[in-house]
């Protein structure tokens, strides 16, 4: 069971991982970091009572300082705006500015999205594990990005005679290797 939930776990962080190289590329273009579009895209999302630095913090799982930083950039770029509540002159809401909500509306991770979920929709899934890799392979193909799959799983991978064997390579693998992953691997045509 444990490698079973290792597994999982490292699809998930895989998955992760194209989001924010993604993220990161979308970022760059507009001088900002993946946690200041996380915190505008939070706050194009969130209500009244859930706009305040605290409840980014908390949302994101980040320190109050980090929160803190990014809220005075993304005021200084002109993406949020502040205001103090009129009832209790303690707290601080936010909203996107004009600026903030086109740049927000301008990322594409979601239109990545929208192409790989329109890619798996029709497919049966038996496991989370078998949702996942086909995720995590559509998503890999939508991103054009190299794929990191396990040796066993590659259309190089050949058994013959009782051997493991790398058709790319033209050498032998051991059963060890066939778990590890690898930078030329290419997810079996279906």
């Amino acid at each position: 069971m444990k490698m079973h939930a290792r597994k999982t776990l490292y699809l998930i962080e895989r998955i992760s991982t194209l989001i924010r190289s993604e993220e990161r590329k979308q970022f760059a273009v507009y001088g900002l970091q993946p946690v200041h579009g996380q915190i505008l895209e939070y706050l194009a999302q969130c209500n009244k009572f859930s706009d305040t630095p605290a409840a980014i913090t908390e949302y994101l799982g980040l320190t109050k300082g980090t929160v803190s930083q990014s809220i005075q950039i993304l005021v200084r770029k002109g993406y949020i705006e502040k205001r103090t509540d009129s009832d209790d002159l303690r707290v601080v809401h936010l909203s996107l500015t004009e600026a903030g909500q086109q740049l927000v509306a301008n990322f594409s991770s979601i239109e990545l999205f929208d192409r790989i979920d329109k890619k798996i929709a029709a497919e049966k899934f038996t496991t989370i594990e078998d949702a996942l890799v086909k995720t995590l392979t559509a998503l890999q193909q939508a991103n054009q990005s190299k794929s990191f799959g396990l040796c066993k799983t590659c259309q190089y991978f050949a058994e013959i005679d009782s051997h493991y064997h790398c058709k790319l390579t033209e050498l032998p693998l051991t059963p060890a290797e066939t778990e590890k992953i690898c930078r030329e691997h290419l997810p079996p045509t279906t």
